[in-house]
């Protein structure tokens, strides 16, 4: 058999939209059957498409999950950040979406349609398909979709007609992207434009990933504006302090300083609060609240003992944390996707990876150094003095664990770093 031909209908309309939705059809069956094809799907559709068989998902009929009740989808909006950006995605991709014949849907990172707004006509059409408010769009339930595979994949991703796995969401054409919390990296949800397979337009993924982009701008300026105003409430009481003291927000960013090196970010235990805390980078500290923060003022003399262990897991498929513990208490800190990948590879190679080395395992190309040093900067913020450089590795003396899947393949499932996807098959 000849070289495989590879589908990618994304930047096709009109009559080879349609033949590339036949070919997609056929690459589909193919992959159902367990045969090989002359065609196969781009490898994002082929991956996803690899993982929901494994997990059983029905090819021929949606699974409809138990919808949120009216509660808990009111809990769940006043709780997620993205209700601040609202008015941004709006702005941005609704009347482009109700022009077009398409609705925006907005999920939360688990997978759960939190708003969904647009077309009449292609609501009704969504209705019948599950597409509805409170309902769970996960790639592990409804198969490849605009929603729940960038939830997994952490990019922009456009799913057309027989790219979804499940056959009965071909008549539509999907384009999502993930929006990130800029304070901690956390995953906050995906929005999405869906509409006709015949309404499809080119640019509708870049559309919808600049509009991501600037949802993620807009939290940004509100988390400015909100450290100001906590600097403008410490900044008195910082004066009137001896010592060393700090104001930091609930996400530890900090707002202003009196007696100690600036820091951009404290890292804060799961249980910090009023009283007396152990800190790892400065021990033992008194908290006193702050509107939208914390005073933490820093109780010298108290020397910090014990050896420090550091738990990298990356047991889960869309959450990592890293765990730090020792003389001076534990804390937790959660990984962006990026980062988990270099603190895997720093943990698998103890004696230490280059910036070179680093930027070959990581975009299989050497000469992406600044990306990697930028990247491992970042990490430093947290596990201060805890790395080294030249090469990069762990302090000697850090005990480091590594809690892993227990199926090599479900490593950090995100990534297309050629040094993980080796990891998955056994390779090192």
């Amino acid at each position: 058999m000849g070289q495989a031909l590879q589908i990618d209908p994304t930047g096709l309309t009109g009559p080879d939209a349609g033949r590339a939705a036949r070919l997609l059809k056929e690459a589909r069956a193919a992959a159902l059957s367990g045969r090989r094809s002359r065609l196969v799907p781009r490898p994002v559709i082929g991956e996803s498409w690899e993982r929901v068989i494994e997990r059983g998902v029905d090819p021929d009929h949606d699974h409809r999950a138990g919808l949120l009740s009216l509660e808990e989808l009111e809990e769940r909006r006043r709780r997620s950040p993205l209700a601040e950006v609202l008015p941004v995605l709006r702005e941005g991709l609704l009347s482009v979406a109700d022009a077009a014949q398409h609705i925006m849907a907005v999920c939360d990172a688990e997978g759960r349609v939190l708003w969904r707004e647009g077309s009449a006509a292609v609501l009704r059409v969504a209705d019948g398909m599950g597409l509805e408010v409170g309902s769970d769009w996960r790639e592990t339930v409804v198969g490849t979709n605009g929603l729940g595979t960038p939830l997994v994949v952490r990019r922009p991703v456009q799913v057309f007609s027989a790219e979804h796995f499940v056959r009965t969401l071909h008549p539509l054409t999907c384009a999502g992207a993930p929006i990130t919390d800029p304070r901690d990296g956390r995953l906050l949800g995906v929005v999405d434009v869906s509409g006709p397979l015949d309404s499809m337009h080119p640019v509708m993924l870049a559309l919808v990933g600049s509009v991501a982009q600037l949802a993620e701008a807009r939290l940004r300026e509100r988390h400015a504006v909100a450290l100001d105003r906590l600097r403008a409430v410490a900044a008195p009481l910082l004066a009137r302090v001896g010592g060393r003291a700090l104001a930091v927000d609930r996400h530890g960013w900090t707002a202003a300083v009196a007696g100690m090196a600036p820091v951009d970010r404290l890292a804060l235990p799961a249980s910090f609060g009023v009283g007396r805390s152990r800190l790892a980078a400065l021990g033992m500290c008194l908290v006193e609240p702050l509107p939208g923060g914390w005073l933490v003022r820093v109780e010298d003399g108290r020397e910090r003992t014990g050896t420090t262990r550091v738990v990298l897991d990356l047991r889960g498929p869309r959450c990592w944390c890293v765990t730090v513990s020792g003389g001076a208490g534990e804390w937790t800190h959660e990984l962006s996707p990026r980062h988990a990948e270099l603190l895997y590879l720093l943990a698998a190679h103890r004696g230490g990876r280059s910036a070179a080395q680093l930027a070959q395992d990581v975009f299989g190309d050497a000469a992406r150094t600044v990306t990697v040093r930028a990247e491992v900067s970042r990490i430093r913020r947290y596990l201060h003095c805890l790395l080294e450089h030249r090469p990069y590795r762990f302090r000697e003396g850090t005990e480091v664990g590594l809690l892993l899947p227990d199926r090599p393949a479900d490593l950090l499932p995100h990534s297309t770093a050629p040094a993980v996807r080796r990891a998955r098959v056994g390779g090192g």
